[in-house]
């Protein structure tokens, strides 16, 4: 049930203290000010002065508490969440497996650093994900930070175990902000514009994109295939890299048969297929991993965001003869497995493995994918709806020339924040609507979320 009251009186940072988080929090969205209120708004100024201008932000409010599927501010506003920090909250925030695993491992110790002495949290962790990740083989993980250290690490490793050099992303692609991966990443604003010159031997191959391609996945696939052989050849080809749902790009799923085609190639010539699941894995889709949707079993995985329940955690797990082809000290890194993170991301396995989350995923796909197929219905700007499990967006466009349109996009999401629903945009055009709730959130408060969504789009057809 919506609140919307007029004062601040009760907001959980009225009195400076720290609000208690996690599923405790009141289910609802509660507007006690406008977005921002005076309390965002004084450490909105506060960042402006400290912190550097590239380093954005989609909601005008100072966090304060967050569970379940709401994210409290400074001013006791209540906002429904749609975007689990993108991704990362997915077993909901605070969840109090990860709280309890993290205050025993702070207590015990918070870094040795595993090159240095190792600890069992690690091995633990490498030894869910060797069982979690798709493909019945023999399989080791390497533990990271973030997903850009994972997928450029996963490069590292692929050209090591082939003695190539040259490796294929797709059009549309987000592989992270470092300097392969920004090479990788396909979107100019706001990754890469001004940053270069970018790393050697990336290549790009186009995707699948159903609503705007037309093609099957086999004809899809032949026409990438195509362009790999023809300009940089299968002989100097290290690895091909591929989100199986492309996250940032706009939440593409391919067409059936465009990933069992790029597979069935990387394996009859040698090229280490590697899976970015940094934003489709754990649960997210309505399975542990978005390759299992297309029977997908890629050489390498990468992943991050929803590992570790809000802690920074990333690996890569794949072949163990793959894995091992990196020299002893070739790989690691001071922080990267690091045993809070670990104990968070086991608690969050738990958590995923034992409290249907995967099956959770399922069923808030099919609401997610029921109301905006709805909406698509009477609302000719919505041109595509698309995803799987709770990983779904809409394409906004121009109705009459199908054109993309971001500004509508933006003025929608906008929209929404004020009242009280965090949504975030994607996609290459930047016109792409993308929902990711928590796992944790309740069929009410969605429903509800999404009836925000539905009265922001017929706000802006009305403005």
């Amino acid at each position: 049930m919506t609140t919307l009251d007029t004062a601040a009186d009760g907001a959980p940072a009225a009195t400076g203290g720290a609000a208690a988080g996690g599923p405790g929090l009141a289910q609802e969205r509660r507007l006690v000010t406008p977005i921002p209120g005076p309390r965002s708004q004084e450490l909105l100024d506060r960042k402006a002065a400290a912190v550097a201008a590239g380093v954005g932000h989609a909601a005008p409010i100072a966090a304060v508490a967050a569970g379940g599927g709401v994210v409290v501010d400074a001013d006791g506003n209540s906002l429904i969440d749609l975007g689990s920090g993108i991704a990362v909250t997915s077993v909901g925030n605070a969840h109090p497996k990860v709280v309890e695993a993290v205050q025993r491992q702070a207590a015990s110790f918070t870094h040795t650093c595993f090159m240095v002495s190792p600890y069992e949290g690690y091995v633990a962790v490498a030894e869910a994900l060797n069982r979690l990740t798709p493909g019945d083989f023999p399989k080791k993980s390497a533990l990271f930070n973030s997903g850009a250290e994972a997928v450029e690490n996963a490069v590292k490793i692929a050209r090591k175990a082939t003695g190539r050099q040259a490796v294929v992303a797709f059009d549309h692609a987000y592989h992270g902000r470092t300097n392969l991966t920004m090479a990788l990443t396909a979107k100019s604003m706001p990754y890469k514009s001004g940053f270069g010159p970018f790393a050697s031997e990336v290549y790009r191959a186009p995707m699948s994109y159903p609503y705007r391609d037309g093609l099957t996945g086999p004809a899809a696939a032949a026409k990438a295939l195509s362009l790999i052989e023809k300009q940089v050849g299968a002989d100097n080809l290290a690895a091909v890299i591929i989100e199986p749902i492309q996250g940032e790009g706009g939440f593409i799923v391919p067409a059936e048969g465009f990933l069992a085609a790029i597979s069935e190639w990387c394996t009859a010539n040698g090229v280490v297929l590697i899976a970015d699941e940094v934003q489709s894995g754990f649960a997210r889709t309505g399975a542990m991993f978005a390759s299992e949707h297309f029977g997908l079993v890629p050489d390498l995985v990468t992943t991050a965001k929803g590992i570790a329940g809000g802690l920074p955690l990333a690996a890569v797990t794949g072949r163990a003869e793959i894995m091992d082809a990196a020299h002893v000290g070739g790989l690691g890194g001071t922080y990267g497995g690091n045993p809070i993170a670990c104990a968070a991301a086991l608690a969050s396995i738990d958590a995923f493995e034992t409290e249907g989350l995967v099956e959770r995923a399922a069923e808030l796909g099919e609401i997610l994918l029921g109301r905006m197929r709805a909406l698509q219905a009477e609302d000719p700007r919505v041109g595509d709806v698309r995803g799987l499990g709770a990983m779904v967006a809409i394409e906004l466009v121009d109705p009459a020339t199908h054109a993309p349109a971001p500004a509508l996009a933006g003025a929608v999401a906008k929209r929404c924040i004020a009242q009280g629903v965090v949504v975030l945009t994607c996609g290459t055009y930047g016109n792409v609507l993308r929902f990711l709730p928590p796992l944790s959130i309740g069929d009410a408060l969605l429903h509800e979320g999404l009836d925000v969504v539905a009265a922001a789009l017929a706000a802006e057809a009305a403005a």
